[in-house]
């Protein structure tokens, strides 16, 4: 009789141990597919290089532009997981100094990315979604409002408009409207 409890609980150990085997199993080849670069990323890996950037900014609708010229030197980092964007220029008399860094999450089947300047101590953080019919990633998300030191909504069109050329229109809102306030055509060098 003391046999039965004791197969009982071998067989049930058996069973969770198979149970528990799969789930691992099924989370390790997730875990994989989430870490490794895809053709998406082979995508972004098109844009490594040195660009020059031609920048116009609108500080409010209606203003005239400022213009700009800038530099980017874009890699893929991180084994192909990430591109990184750093761009130098002078902006308003000032030098100008940014990071970005754009990737593609595997799990969550979107963009990200990220922008750091010079010119704040904040970050702003968007997500994208691919449109082919414009060959662009549309971003939106949030940056800090320095007057008011809350967040505001961004957005942002990144096109391809071949290898060597690339447009980046960025929105956002004043007084709940939004407006383009910045348009860098991207040139390669």
């Amino acid at each position: 009789m003391n046999r039965l409890p004791i197969a009982l609980l071998a067989l049930a150990a058996v069973c969770l141990s198979l149970s528990s085997s799969a789930q691992t199993s099924d989370e390790m080849q997730a875990m994989m597919a989430y870490s490794t670069p895809g053709d998406i990323h082979k995508m972004l890996s098109r844009s490594a290089g040195s660009w020059t950037e031609t920048v116009t900014m609108w500080m409010q609708p209606g203003a005239s532009p400022m213009s700009a010229t800038a530099s980017a030197v874009n890699e893929m980092i991180l084994g192909g997981r990430y591109l990184q964007s750093r761009n130098t220029g002078t902006f308003m008399g000032q030098p100008f100094e940014g990071i970005g860094v754009t990737g593609y999450d595997n799990a969550k089947k979107v963009f990200v990315n990220t922008w750091i300047d010079n010119m704040g101590t904040g970050i702003m953080n968007m997500t994208g979604v691919w449109d082919d019919a414009s060959k662009s990633i549309k971003f939106s998300g949030s940056m800090v409002d320095p007057a008011s030191g809350k967040d505001i909504a961004v957005k942002e069109v990144l096109r391809f408009v071949d290898d060597n050329n690339q447009v980046l229109e960025m929105y956002s809102s004043t007084g709940g409207k939004e407006f383009k306030n910045m348009e860098i055509k991207y040139a390669r060098k």
